[in-house]
């Protein structure tokens, strides 16, 4: 087993090193580029550097929370992190986000543009801020509001959505914060995001099905809608159902499986106590269900036929149910 280097032992617990903390220590420049080279160290930008083993472990939502904690380190309290850079370090997933570069909100003047560095200025209230290991970072509600306006409809309700489910932030926040935003570039997005927002959908899967229905023109479904079976004595709670239409659309993607598997039960196994949940559901029921994939959301126009062609039969159903046929 090859022996850790000494000099990583200069790195701070998140595998970090900030040329300025390695050059107080005594690493000058030449050093710093013998360990790159030697591929101990990865440089991330100008300034910061990083484990490279710790590097090489990370996935694209990790590599950008290290490399704007290196970043902010490199500041002083006159900026804040800010927009899809706040959202990762407070635990947002990374889908639909931009992460080329770390984004900083300035909180008197503008600052020049650097390598992997987005400077954004704008007014920033002392309720948009919170103190995260030592640096401004802002709020979930603000950097959900910021990063509706740079990375689209759909970034946005995803975050808005993990907040809010997580407990870290609270619709009225997020509409008061909107409320403000009425005159920044890309604010017209912001509606939808407020719209669809709910605290009640789990996943990225499930906020990406939501802004299809939305999208679609579909009905507004009821979500996380419990169907109880007396005979078990235990309730069943799906995504997506329009019981006046006898629908049920479920988000079938292996984030659901690995978040509801039992302790020591396989994968297959999950999948199989599914599928058998599922056949509960329509024997209790005799509703349709429609499971949805990540290849049904990029085909929105079909996916919504089939949800369409469900509910119209669903409601044809109950017409002549209620005429005794």
């Amino acid at each position: 087993m090859r022996p850790r280097p000494p000099a990583l032992d200069v790195c701070d617990p998140d595998g970090l090193l900030l040329r300025r903390d390695a050059v107080a220590l005594g690493v000058d420049d030449k050093a710093l580029a013998r360990l790159v080279h030697g591929r101990i160290l990865v440089r991330l930008r100008q300034g910061v550097y990083c484990d490279r083993a710790i590097f090489l472990a990370a996935d694209e939502r990790e590599r950008h929370r290290l490399l704007s904690l290196g970043v902010i380190r490199l500041y002083d309290d006159h900026v804040a992190l800010s927009h899809a850079s706040a959202c990762i370090l407070q635990g947002g997933p990374a889908y639909d986000l931009d992460l080329s570069a770390v984004h900083l909100t300035h909180l008197a003047g503008g600052g020049r543009q650097r390598s992997r560095i987005r400077h954004h200025t704008g007014e920033c209230r002392v309720g948009d801020l919170r103190r995260v290991g030592g640096h401004w970072v802002t709020t979930p509600a603000r950097s959900v509001a910021d990063t509706v306006c740079t990375d689209g409809v759909v970034a946005g309700l995803v975050q808005a959505n993990h907040f809010l489910h997580a407990g870290l932030m609270v619709v009225d926040e997020l509409r008061a914060m909107i409320a403000r935003a009425g005159n920044w570039p890309g604010s017209l997005r912001h509606h939808p995001v407020l719209l669809l927002a709910d605290e009640r959908i789990e996943s990225v899967g499930e906020s990406r099905t939501s802004h299809l229905f939305f999208t679609q023109g579909l009905p507004r479904p009821e979500l996380q809608f419990e169907i109880v079976d007396p005979w078990l004595a235990t309730t069943y709670r799906v995504d997506f159902a329009w019981p006046e239409h006898r629908v049920v659309v479920e988000f079938d993607g292996e984030e659901k499986y690995h978040r509801y598997r039992r302790p020591g039960e396989s994968l297959e196994a999950a999948i199989m106590r599914e599928k058998a949940r599922e056949d509960r559901i329509r024997e209790l029921t005799g509703w349709t269900i429609i499971r949805i994939t990540w290849r049904d959301l990029s085909f929105p126009a079909h996916t919504a036929h089939r949800i369409r062609a469900a509910l119209d039969r669903g409601r044809l159903g109950a017409v002549g149910r209620a005429a005794g046929l």
